[in-house]
């Protein structure tokens, strides 16, 4: 490690932990549980599976889950064999650094930053907008959406400086929540038969089914809700026996994220009757509250104490997935300031080993990235969260596509892995399920972020343009290093 990276005064460190992150910190569930937060499964479930169905494929919109899943799978079989061999802060653009060259990982660097900070960014605009109205509800008191971001800011900031451990107790809390009230609903709901029609699990998983509609739109929505498992070799250098750890941890994402939206998302359309759903979701859509579509069959069948508890966890949800980005964004922070394609300040690190200075720059990029809505008076869930989602999630599929072809190429190169599955097949066959992923977000990309096409079409090119910046600051910091030597 760089001798020259900076610490926090009075850090008690020693020499072979000196410009590192805190070995040691995670296991297999620590960062599970940091995936999971960063998909907000019940702002999943509540916010895109309602609009899967309605303009998506219907009742077969489980089905996209499905794929999604295995497109997610292929890649990340590929994705965990890069890992065996690079365990770095800076996951995407180290991976993609190793087999497509360093101005490539460079440029994608910037682009996965980009990615952290929008999503987080988007999530700030929903969360402000619900907690605003859960106060005004319960307490008949209006305090404006950007307060409460600006103020989680802060709380986010506290938590992301006090250690990795302290971050993982408090979003396991959260997910749990969540996940037991939605999973519990789903069992029950399988257990009994399903609703009026039945389980219907032709209706939701037969080709006939999957095809129906718009499946292309519902599939985008589903690789949108996938977002975030790739957090698991970001926390590769705090992770116990990260060759281990690592590739357990995203396998079992993988997994638990997969079957969690599709059976989920199936015990929905089953409750609702395969023949009614999409048409309860549109009137739901219609009504302006998307999550109703989710919360009614929840209600009525478990009662209607969950019509209160419900909205506060879809706050919690959204908090978690606002700290697990935070995490994500200044890790990849650090890691690029010991790279030295940024400041070398970033890497500072406090007594708990916590980035504490890239989480400060993260926290002042999220307020430069919300408050100009705030200023403006615009929506904070039809503008902030809606376009900063679009991007996000074409910028991280750009990545996961960059990734698989390094794959191929490093190991072709290197012949440090000669299986034929991990590293060739399965990794093509990924690059090409995300292709097409990335093609049907291009295509739908207007019904993505609810807005215009002149709207579209400039958010789109932000993609492109923060990896083409990536790509020019990478060749002027080699320069300025090759005169400088």
């Amino acid at each position: 490690m760089d001798s020259q990276t900076a610490v926090a005064p009075h850090s008690t460190e020693d020499s072979s932990t000196a410009g590192r992150l805190k070995p040691d910190s995670l296991g297999v569930l620590g960062i599970l549980f940091f995936v999971l937060s960063a998909q907000a499964p019940l702002t999943g479930i509540a916010g895109a599976v309602p609009i899967a169905v309605v303009i998506g494929n219907g009742a077969g919109a489980p089905a996209a889950y499905l794929a999604a899943g295995i497109v997610v799978l292929l890649f990340s079989i590929g994705f965990v064999a890069m890992g065996r061999h690079v365990v770095d802060a800076g996951a995407f653009y180290t991976y993609i650094g190793k087999g497509l060259g360093r101005s490539a990982g460079s440029g994608s660097a910037g682009v996965a930053l980009f990615a952290y900070c929008a999503i987080q960014a988007a999530m700030y605009g929903l969360y402000g907008a619900t907690v605003s109205g859960l106060v005004e509800h319960h307490a008949d008191v209006h305090i404006a959406w950007w307060v409460w971001a600006l103020l989680t800011m802060v709380v986010v900031q506290v938590l992301g400086a006090t250690g990795i451990e302290m971050g993982a107790k408090v979003l396991t809390v959260f997910v749990l929540a969540e996940f037991s009230i939605l999973i519990a609903f789903a069992v029950v709901t399988f257990v009994k038969g399903g609703g009026p029609e039945g389980l219907g699990l032709g209706d939701s998983f037969s080709p006939e089914a999957a095809l129906q509609g718009a499946p292309g739109v519902a599939l985008m929505f589903a690789v949108a809700s996938m977002f975030g498992f790739e957090a698991t070799a970001i926390y590769g250098e705090e992770a116990r026996e990260p060759r281990k750890t690592v590739p357990r941890a995203t396998y079992l994402s993988v997994a638990v994220v997969t079957c969690f939206f599709a059976f989920t998302s199936w015990m929905l359309v089953s409750a609702h009757g395969a023949s009614r759903a999409a048409a309860q979701a549109g009137e739901a859509l219609e009504g302006g509250d998307a999550s109703t579509w989710v919360f009614a069959p929840i209600a009525a069948e478990f009662g209607a104490w969950t019509g209160a508890v419900l909205p506060v966890l879809l706050a919690t949800s959204l908090f978690a997935g606002i700290l697990a980005f935070h995490n994500s964004a200044n890790r990849y922070l650090f890691s690029l300031g010991r790279e030295g394609l940024l400041p070398r300040g970033l890497t500072s690190l406090n007594r708990r080993h916590s980035p504490w200075a890239a989480g400060i720059v993260q926290t002042v990029i999220a307020m430069a990235l919300v408050m100009p809505f705030a200023f403006l008076g615009k929506d904070p869930v039809l503008t902030l969260f809606s376009w900063f989602s679009g991007i996000a999630v074409l910028a991280m599929m750009l990545l996961y596509f960059l990734t698989s072809v390094s794959v191929v190429v490093f190991f072709r190169r290197s012949r440090a892995d000669t299986r034929p599955w991990n590293t060739l097949i399965a990794p093509v066959l990924g690059a090409l399920g995300i292709a097409g992923a990335i093609w049907l977000i291009l295509e739908n990309f207007t019904t993505l972020i609810g807005g215009d096409e002149t709207t579209a079409v400039w958010l789109q090119l932000t993609v492109p343009a923060v990896l083409l910046l990536g790509l020019v600051v990478a060749r002027l910091t080699r320069r300025e290093r090759a005169a400088t030597t």
